[in-house]
């Protein structure tokens, strides 16, 4: 089989849309894989000023500012950029409100995937959360009853029309169950979310100075950060020990200002270090510089790429005691301190053991290395281009089929 001409649909850094890190990491992997010979980013537009890198090492990457969130045209648009490019199959990187937070572009953006195989281009999407899992009223949808049920039956049509791609990757295997029993399909596979970067096994000992607690991601829905702000005065006083706490991130494109509102409520509180949207180039200096990594989620959606970043760089984590993130924990051998979502005093009693415990903290730094270690994303890319060569090989025979989807023309 010929080298692989790779699409890639999701944003990409400088963008600052959600899953843009994941994909930063995954094409990392793909463009030093013998198989690709070329990749197309298509990704949002940027804001007027900012402008994409020109990434180079490996094979020719290009990127193409392609859709805008919340444009109502994205599925078509997108789809013309893709025939023209060649591609020989297209990865979806998304969820369900990666095309737009408004009901109609979102849901329209999601044709996306579909329409790809409709003109001939073999489609995988890579969904990161599943409509069954998601609480709305922590995530920021709605806290309506009514709406919610709603939600339910038009996010069961969405997933549908999902499942209308050639393949569906799910970063769980409880995702996996749930969707194949409920829609009876048989093209949904698990996809390991794997460790965006493996540096040299870590030293263990935290810096000098002051103890820093931190926390990193988009903020605002189901990640908030009041009540991390309080437990960590609550271990303050407790302890007496001189504690940083570093809120790396910014606000949740859903929930614009959410920050700027928290310092503004939190002025009184010292040494809280906002650092707003974090280069990549800076990742390893936040993870590195911190003593423990704070989870403070409501709910969770899926799988945590901060989760697998903090166990790259051998850091010790405090989680909220939910579902589906102790089940990742469990299943791919993570290991942290727990709290009672939205109890700041329990959420204190875990911090307090990280930094007054050094081998304890220790000890959970090096489990979740060595669970970080077991799947680099190298190995996930491996595991893509498999599943993408698979769907290739399929394509010749499903084109004889005289039920095969009908060819469209976006020309």
């Amino acid at each position: 089989m010929k080298k692989l001409k790779l699409a890639i649909v999701t944003p990409y850094p400088p963008s600052a849309g959600t899953l843009n890190e994941y994909a930063f990491h995954l094409v990392k992997q793909f463009k030093i894989k013998e198989e690709v010979e070329e990749i197309i980013i298509f990704s949002d537009k940027l804001p007027e000023g900012q402008s994409y890198e020109e990434v180079t090492g490996g094979c020719k990457v290009s990127i193409r500012e392609s859709w805008s969130f919340n444009d109502l045209f994205t599925f078509i648009k997108l789809n013309k950029e893709i025939k023209k490019s060649g591609a020989d199959v297209v990865l979806y990187n998304i969820q369900f409100l990666s095309f737009g937070d408004k009901k109609i572009p979102a849901t329209l953006g999601l044709l996306s995937p579909l329409v790809s195989r409709i003109i001939g281009v073999p489609s995988m999407v890579l969904l990161h959360n599943i409509i069954e899992t998601v609480d709305y009223t922590s995530a920021g949808i709605t806290d309506n009853k009514i709406m919610a049920a709603i939600y339910n039956i038009f996010g069961t049509i969405l997933t549908r029309i999902i499942l209308m791609a050639n393949l569906v990757g799910l970063t769980m295997p409880k995702y996996v169950d749930i969707v194949e029993k409920k829609y009876n399909v048989k093209n949904v596979v698990y996809m390991p979310h794997g460790s965006f970067e493996l540096p040299a096994l870590p030293n263990f000992n935290i810096p000098a100075g002051p103890k820093k607690v931190m926390t990193f991601g988009k903020f605002g829905t189901y990640k908030k950060v009041e009540k991390l702000i309080e437990a960590t005065e609550i271990v303050r006083q407790r302890t007496g020990e001189e504690i940083e706490l570093v809120i790396a991130g910014s606000d949740n494109p859903n929930v614009k200002g959410y920050l700027k509102s928290v310092k503004e409520q939190y002025a009184h509180v010292p040494n809280i270090t906002f650092t707003g949207y974090v280069a990549e180039e800076e990742v390893p200096v936040i993870f590195g510089e911190a003593t423990a990594v704070v989870f403070p989620y409501t709910s969770t959606t899926g799988s945590s790429g901060v989760l697998h970043q903090a166990g790259s760089y051998g850091k010790a984590v405090v989680l909220p005691n939910i579902g589906d993130l102790k089940e990742l924990i469990e299943e791919e051998g993570y290991r942290g301190a727990y709290f009672q979502p939205e109890n700041a005093e329990d959420m204190a009693d875990a911090i307090e053991k990280l930094i007054i415990d050094e081998d304890y903290r220790t000890m959970l730094a090096q489990k979740n290395y060595a669970a970080a270690a077991s799947l680099p994303m190298s190995d996930i890319a491996e595991w893509y281009l498999m599943h993408f060569n698979s769907i290739r090989k399929k394509l010749p025979q499903a084109a004889t089929n005289k039920n095969d989807m009908p060819r469209l023309q976006l020309s």
